[in-house]
């Protein structure tokens, strides 16, 4: 494996030999360096409220053109968008949108439908940071809005490409501790760095799933809820069901439940939301 490079993407850090794909499906060894192969490659294109990003504190009321790719670094047995994220390449249909044609759709959107800009979201965008970059400065240059919808679970020097172009961040904290993150493959400190980096210059809102059996624990809550406000206690939090997908199929998280972890998370921030009920 004289040819073989470590991935520095994630905490995963996969050792690919040339030719290699990641966990991820979508990051290679192609000629002695490693990119996203899913690079332009669009499966998800739809104009959305704001709000359902969620981002429930950013330009609230409007709408943002949303896009997706293929691929994720974790792997979460749950995972609603398991068809793309789980999905390599040739693996389902994409149709390839350049930065400037990506572009021209949200100004023709902008003029059309009030559009604000461009979320990267329903996989995972960070598997390929570069398009995301690309497209980022050029929708800052014509005064367009931008934001990603992200697991958080990738290194900093990846964040750091894209942080000075984003304006703001849905982040999916997926349980507080080490052990829920086994159950995705993921690392917890990783996606703690990247929240406290992210704060630091961009708008940032949080989403937890509650999923029964993996992180349900109103103690674990709690000490998510007291960590965020150690950030800055106006995060918003969303507290979202789970109900059954791909290959999780335990039953959806009771309601009182969420209401109880938003009384819990309520006592240290002061903007805390529970959705999907």
């Amino acid at each position: 494996m004289s040819d073989a490079l470590v991935c520095p993407a994630c905490p995963r850090h996969c050792t690919l030999s040339g030719g290699m794909t990641g966990a991820c499906f979508a990051r290679r060894n192609t000629g002695g360096r490693i990119e996203g192969i899913n690079y332009a490659l669009i499966t998800s294109i739809a104009l959305d409220p704001i709000e359902k990003k969620p981002l429930f504190h950013f330009h609230p009321g409007t709408r943002i053109l949303s896009v997706g790719s293929f691929g994720c670094n974790l792997k979460c047995p749950f995972c609603q968008n398991h068809d793309i994220s789980q999905a390599g390449y040739g693996m389902t249909e994409t149709e390839k949108l350049t930065p400037h044609d990506l572009l021209e759709i949200a100004l023709q959107a902008r003029r059309e439908d009030g559009n604000i800009g461009v979320a990267f979201t329903y996989n995972e965008p960070l598997t390929g940071f570069e398009y995301v970059k690309d497209c980022e400065v050029l929708l800052k240059e014509n005064d367009l809005c931008t934001a990603v919808v992200t697991n958080g679970c990738f290194e900093d020097e990846i964040l750091q490409e894209i942080l000075p172009y984003t304006d703001a961040f849905n982040i999916d904290l997926k349980g507080f501790s080490q052990k829920a993150y086994d159950v995705y493959g993921g690392d917890l400190e990783t996606v703690k760095r990247f929240i406290v980096s992210a704060a630091g210059t961009s708008h940032v809102e949080i989403t937890s799933l509650i999923v029964p059996g993996i992180n349900d624990s109103l103690s674990e809550m709690k000490e998510e809820a007291e960590w965020i406000a150690s950030i800055d206690p106006e995060i918003p939090l969303h507290i979202n069901r789970y109900f059954p997908r791909y290959r999780y199929s335990k039953a959806p998280t009771p309601v009182n439940l969420l209401f109880g972890m938003k009384d819990a998370a309520g006592r240290y921030l002061e903007n805390v939301y529970v959705g999907n009920v």
